[in-house]
């Protein structure tokens, strides 16, 4: 009984490595209903870009239950998504090409500039447009949605535009237009031409239109003369502006004025908000011959500790696996990014709960305390990156290699708990020379090293 015990604990281990061909079982193909999540649904979709969404998993009647989802945004070169805001967390990270950023921080408008590794926070309520000025590269983008106790529940996210016309509409358009004429201070002729003129969708592209060309002139502005402009609109005579832009201007001016509280554009523009994190930059926190990692929490990025997401990127050399462990605080989020792997999840039971072949842009993601394992396949590297649902640091507890659960618990106890000597227990937990991210079975172990494991 001994040897069996010893048998199927090996099994656990290393039939990552040497079963990557293993089709799964029913059961199996149940968990990747669960724990892959490959059904992707356009929420944003124009000629300009798109923003599709995966939906965190929910098995019915269980605990197993996502609170983020994960959302894919891509934007064709020269285009804009619109002012809105969400009722969620976003947490963006940059996978492709270059981008910039407006939003409203501590109720002043902040822009950054964004390149590939960039990780970059917008609360939920904090209004954001999006824009990629870069003439002939694709922008993608890759966000964390958090799904709040305060969400709407009408959708996984609600997005509430500021700007808009037909469509999208503009939450201003929802007013009565009586009373939105007076709070603007506009007639409603006018207001009406301002809610009407949008109808490319909440992803634009910035030419075309004498509208579009507007805002393409003003985001082509260097800051300084940005910030000349929006105090000048503010503050400016209609009288003194070209005829056909007179109405244009004259309600863009009483609505930044009425927005920005009727304070000087130039004050509130000058506020800082928290900077960009480069995790392609960041040196690896753990780093062997088999791969390296890099984990970002709230003690590394501030902004991380409002949305309450981590964040990591992992990079496996061929036949490399991480091993397996537990995330004790935190769900987590994974995302492929290059190569190919499996994906293992146990349940709290003991059994494989999911084996699956992964590839470039599948998206998976493991509850708290479960025991899970990645491995990269054999014919290249495998890279993923992904979200935590906490900004804490996250103590993964690793359950096998050197300075794991299986050394820290070497004792009597762990021994008479698998039925076997400590001088064998022993022998079992040392055979593994490495941490964190383990070699192939073939590259770790001889035959005769396998073999005395048994014995």
């Amino acid at each position: 009984m001994g040897k069996i015990r010893i048998l199927l604990l090996l099994a656990l281990v290393f039939s990552s490595v040497d079963g990557y061909e293993y089709e799964g079982s029913e059961q199996d193909t149940q968990g990747e209903k669960w724990f892959l999540l490959r059904n992707l649904h356009n929420v944003v979709k124009t000629d300009a870009g798109s923003m599709r969404l995966v939906k965190g998993g929910y098995q019915s009647g269980s605990f197993l239950h996502s609170p983020m989802h994960i959302g894919f945004i891509s934007m064709e070169p020269n285009s804009l998504f619109i002012p809105q805001y969400l009722d969620s967390n976003l947490v963006l990270f940059v996978h492709h090409g270059e981008a910039r950023i407006g939003h409203i921080y501590k109720d002043q408008l902040e822009e950054r500039s964004l390149k590939p590794g960039d990780v970059y926070t917008i609360p939920a309520g904090s209004a954001f447009y999006l824009e990629n000025r870069v003439e002939s590269q694709r922008l993608h983008i890759i966000c964390s949605i958090d799904i709040t106790s305060e969400s709407t529940g009408w959708h996984a996210f609600q997005s509430f535009f500021i700007g808009g016309g037909i469509y999208p509409a503009s939450i201003l358009a929802g007013f009565d237009h009586t009373t939105l004429s007076t709070a603007l201070n506009v007639s409603t002729a006018e207001l009406d031409t301002f809610l009407t003129r949008q109808s490319s969708g909440p992803i634009v592209h910035l030419s075309g239109s004498h509208h579009t060309n507007i805002w393409s002139k003003f985001l082509d502005l260097e800051p300084h003369q940005k910030l000349a402009h929006l105090n000048r609109i503010v503050n400016s005579d209609e009288e003194s502006s070209p005829k056909e832009d007179k109405s244009t201007l004259s309600s863009l001016r009483k609505f930044l004025f009425t927005l920005l509280n009727g304070e000087d554009v130039v004050e509130r523009l000058n506020h800082k908000a928290p900077s960009t994190y480069n995790l392609y930059n960041r040196n690896p926190d753990f780093k062997n011959d088999y791969g390296w990692s890099k984990k970002l929490d709230e003690s590394d990025y501030s902004p991380l500790a409002q949305s309450g997401n981590g964040v990591y990127l992992v990079n496996l050399s061929p036949g490399s696996l991480m091993a397996p462990h537990v995330n004790p605080t935190a769900i987590e989020y994974g995302i492929v990014l290059k190569g190919t792997g499996r994906i293992q999840i146990v349940y709290p039971n003991g059994t494989l709960a999911m084996n699956a072949r992964v590839r470039e842009g599948d998206v998976f993601w493991v509850p708290r305390y479960f025991p899970f394992c990645q491995i990269a396949s054999t014919n290249g590297p495998f890279e993923f990156f992904g979200f935590t649902t906490s900004a804490k640091r996250n103590h993964q507890q690793f359950l096998v290699g050197k300075n794991s659960l299986m050394q820290s618990l070497r004792g009597p106890e762990f021994a008479a708990a698998f039925g076997i000597s400590e001088k064998r227990l022993k022998r079992i937990a040392n055979a593994q020379r490495e941490q964190i991210i383990l070699p192939s079975s073939s590259s770790s172990y001889s035959e005769d090293e396998q073999w005395l494991l048994l014995a």
